[in-house]
């Protein structure tokens, strides 16, 4: 069935259903799990799209983000452990979170990616996008969602 599931969280009370999900998939297949964060890259400058700001302020926040993903994946992982199984966390920085899961689940030779939806539809969904939306037309790996 499955050896190496790849769970996508963003620390929401959603994205750890999918997480306690992933962990009970992976443990019940005898699967290897990685959890991944992505950290958005935020434009820096302004021909980029963003107002022109310090690059202080821009590294700072940056490294805020990151410190704040490694908190959210070491949670997975300390999870999983506690619950018997061998887990890797993982946070990337990206300017697109979708093609970032699609490409770390390439990388690491995962055959199934576990994330969730928050089911926005019509014009919410237009205006911020769905980043599960963009995984499930772009990969080729099997894609597991849930609400």
């Amino acid at each position: 069935m499955f050896k190496r599931i790849l769970v996508a969280t963003d620390g929401s009370a959603l994205s750890a259903k999918a997480v306690d999900k992933a962990i009970a998939l992976a443990l019940a297949v005898g699967a290897e799990l990685f959890a991944l964060k992505v950290v958005h890259m935020q434009a820096e400058a302004h021909w980029d799209g963003a107002l022109n700001h310090e690059r202080a302020a821009h590294a700072k926040l940056e490294g805020q983000q990151t410190e704040l993903a490694q908190a959210v994946v070491d949670a997975v992982k300390a999870s999983a452990q506690g619950a018997g199984l061998q887990v890797t966390a993982l946070t990337v920085k990206a300017a697109s979170v979708a093609d970032a899961v699609i490409e770390v689940a390439q990388g690491k030779g995962c055959d199934l990616i576990v994330m969730a939806s928050h089911g926005r539809r019509g014009l919410a969904r237009v205006l911020l996008g769905s980043e599960t939306q963009h995984v499930l037309t772009h990969s080729e790996i099997p894609v597991l969602v849930l609400r």
